[in-house]
C-alpha cells in the first residue's frame, strides 16, 4: 500500500493513500473541543462539537501537523515517501551563535538557550517557542527577524494582539540598537497599511479580513503570544500567507487542551520548551515570586446559592470586598498593580476606593478605552516611579505589557484559565535595579453553601495546581470579611 505525503504549500501537507488508511488518519486528528457540549451551535445540532484536522476529501493537514503524521504512520506499520522539501537544514551551530552575539548589547547579552532557539528555527524554517514571560521571547524574534530581513527580499510581518505590543515591539528593537523608525512601520487603527518598510508589526485584528493579496509581499511572519488570537482569525491569516516559508510562534503558556496545542503547531511546528519560570527564577533571571492567597470567609448572611453569573456579580460588586482591596493596595509599598475584570461594576469604584486612601501616591486606571498613546505613557512612568498603582482591566495587562519595576500584583477578580494566571503573573517576575521580589495576592472567596463549594472557591483550587506544577511558593491565608 503506497503512501505519498507531499508539500502542497507553506500551509499544508498532501497526503495521498488508500480510502480505508484516510478514514483512520482523520478519525486519529479529531478532537472534540473542550466544553463544545454549552455551545449553541452543538445545542442546537448544528455541529458536532469535534475539530478534524485531516480532510479525506482533500488529503490535506496543517504543515506543522508532519512529525505526528510520520509517527502514526509507523506506528499503524505503513511506508511513506516523503517529499525531500521536508528535510532540515545542516547549520553550524558556531556560525549561529556569531551572528547572535554581533546583535546583542551590553544589557542584552544573549542566553544560551535563547541562541538553541533561534538555531532550531534556523534549521527548520519554522518553530513553535514555548518560552514563559521574561525569558526574552522578544531579543529572539528581534534577532530571528534582522537574520530575515538581510536573506529575504520579501517584507516580514509580525502578527501581535494589542496595540500596546505593537508600540512595546516596536520600542524593544529600538531598545535592542536598531533604527525601528527607519525599518518598522506600526499597523493598527490609525496608520495606513501599505509601506516600503521591510518590517511590519501589527495586531491581527487589523489584517485578518484583509484580501489574501496583500499577503504575497511577505516572506516571514512572527505570531508573538500566538495563544490569544482567535482561532479563526490566526487560522485565516496564516492560510492567506500559503507561500510564506518561514512562519515563527511565540507563547508564554498553552492552554492545557490537545486540540489547542495541535492547531497552533499545525499553523508553525512542533512546539519547543525553551526554559521554564521556575529555571529562570533559580538562575536569577527573574524574580523570587511569593504568593499569599487570601481566602475572603465572606458572612453567613449573605450566602446563597447562585449561579456563576449572580457570584460575579456579587463579588465584583461587594462593598466590603472592594474595600478590603483598596486597603491591601494602600498597605503595600512600591509598585502594584491590581488587575480586575468588569470595568464599570469593579475596576472603576475600586479605583475611587483607593484614590480616596492614597491621595499622595500616583494611581492608573487603564482598561480597553484607554488610548494606546496613554498606556504607554503609563508604562513608561511607572518605570520611573516607586510607589504608584495601576488599577487594570485582565484584557489589557494581563499579557505582554513589560514593566520591570512591578513589586505587586492583586488577582481582584477570580480566573481559572492557565493561560490568564500564568501570563498575569509574568507581569511581575522581570528584574530591576532596586527589586529582588514580587509579591502576588490572589484574592478568593468561600461563600460555601450548604456544604457547596462556590464556583470561585473551585477556581482557586485550579489556580493552586497551576502554582504547584510551575513550582511556585504560596500560602492560603483565611480572612474574614466584615458585613455591610
Amino acid at each position: 500500500m503506497e503512501i505519498s505525503v507531499s508539500k502542497f504549500n507553506e500551509v499544508y501537507l498532501r497526503i495521498k493513500c488508500e480510502p480505508s488508511v484516510a478514514k483512520e488518519l482523520s478519525e486519529f486528528f479529531t478532537f472534540e473541543v473542550p466544553n463544545a457540549k454549552f455551545m449553541p451551535s452543538v445545542r442546537n445540532r448544528l455541529w458536532d462539537g469535534k475539530i478534524r484536522l485531516f480532510s479525506p476529501g482533500t488529503g490535506k493537514i496543517y504543515f506543522g501537523l508532519l512529525p505526528y503524521v510520520k509517527e502514526f504512520l509507523k506506528e499503524q506499520g505503513y511506508k511513506a515517501i516523503y517529499d525531500s522539501d521536508f528535510s532540515k537544514r545542516n547549520l553550524d551551530k558556531s556560525i549561529t551563535t556569531k551572528f547572535v552575539r554581533s546583535l546583542q548589547r551590553k544589557k542584552f547579552k544573549a542566553r544560551d538557550y535563547q541562541i538553541d532557539a533561534i538555531h532550531n528555527i534556523l534549521e527548520s524554517n519554522r518553530g513553535l517557542i514555548l518560552s514563559p514571560t521574561g525569558s526574552g521571547k522578544s531579543f529572539i524574534i528581534y534577532v530571528l527577524v534582522r537574520y530575515y530581513v538581510q536573506k529575504l527580499d520579501e517584507k516580514i510581518i509580525i502578527i501581535v494582539p494589542t496595540t500596546s505590543l505593537v508600540e512595546q515591539m516596536y520600542s524593544d528593537f529600538a531598545d535592542y540598537g536598531w533604527d525601528s523608525e527607519e525599518q518598522c512601520h506600526r499597523l493598527y487603527s490609525g496608520y495606513i497599511k501599505n509601506t516600503l518598510k521591510k518590517v511590519v508589526i501589527s495586531t491581527w485584528q487589523s489584517i485578518y479580513k484583509l484580501d489574501k493579496s496583500y499577503f504575497k509581499q511577505f516572506g516571514a511572519v512572527f505570531v508573538d503570544e500566538c495563544h490569544l488570537a482567535k482561532a479563526k482569525s490566526l487560522t485565516g491569516i496564516m492560510t492567506k500567507l500559503q507561500d510564506c516559508k518561514y512562519r515563527i510562534g511565540t507563547t508564554g503558556t498553552l492552554d492545557g487542551s490537545e486540540i489547542h496545542q495541535l492547531v497552533l503547531e499545525g499553523l508553525f511546528a512542533k512546539h519547543k520548551e525553551v526554559t521554564t519560570t521556575s529555571k529562570l527564577v533559580k538562575e536569577k533571571h527573574l524574580s523570587n515570586l511569593r504568593i499569599k492567597c487570601l481566602v475572603l470567609n465572606h458572612p453567613k448572611e449573605h450566602r446563597s446559592r447562585r449561579t456563576y453569573q449572580e457570584e460575579m456579580e456579587y463579588l465584583s460588586t461587594n462593598r466590603q470586598r472592594n474595600l478590603f482591596i483598596s486597603r491591601l493596595a494602600a498597605s503595600l509599598k512600591g509598585n502594584t498593580l491590581i488587575l480586575a475584570q468588569y470595568i464599570e461594576k469593579q475596576l472603576v469604584p475600586l479605583c475611587l476606593m483607593i484614590k480616596d486612601k492614597c491621595e499622595d501616591r500616583p494611581i492608573h486606571l487603564i482598561y480597553g478605552a484607554t488610548p494606546t498613546e496613554d498606556r504607554e505613557k503609563t508604562r513608561e512612568l511607572v518605570e520611573k516611579e516607586n510607589d504608584a498603582i495601576i488599577v487594570a482591566s485582565y484584557g489589557v495587562y494581563s499579557m505582554g505589557i513589560n514593566i520591570k519595576r512591578l513589586h505587586n500584583i492583586i488577582f481582584a477578580s477570580p480566573y481559572k484559565s492557565q493561560i490568564k494566571v500564568l501570563q498575569s503573573i509574568g507581569r511581575g517576575l522581570r528584574l530591576a535595579e532596586d527589586k529582588i521580589e514580587c509579591n502576588l495576592f490572589d484574592i478568593a472567596d468561600d461563600m460555601s453553601y450548604n456544604k457547596n463549594r462556590n464556583f470561585t472557591l473551585k477556581h482557586l483550587e485550579e489556580r493552586v495546581k497551576i502554582y504547584s506544577k510551575q513550582e511556585f511558593d504560596y500560602e492560603i491565608v483565611p480572612v474574614k470579611l466584615k458585613s455591610s
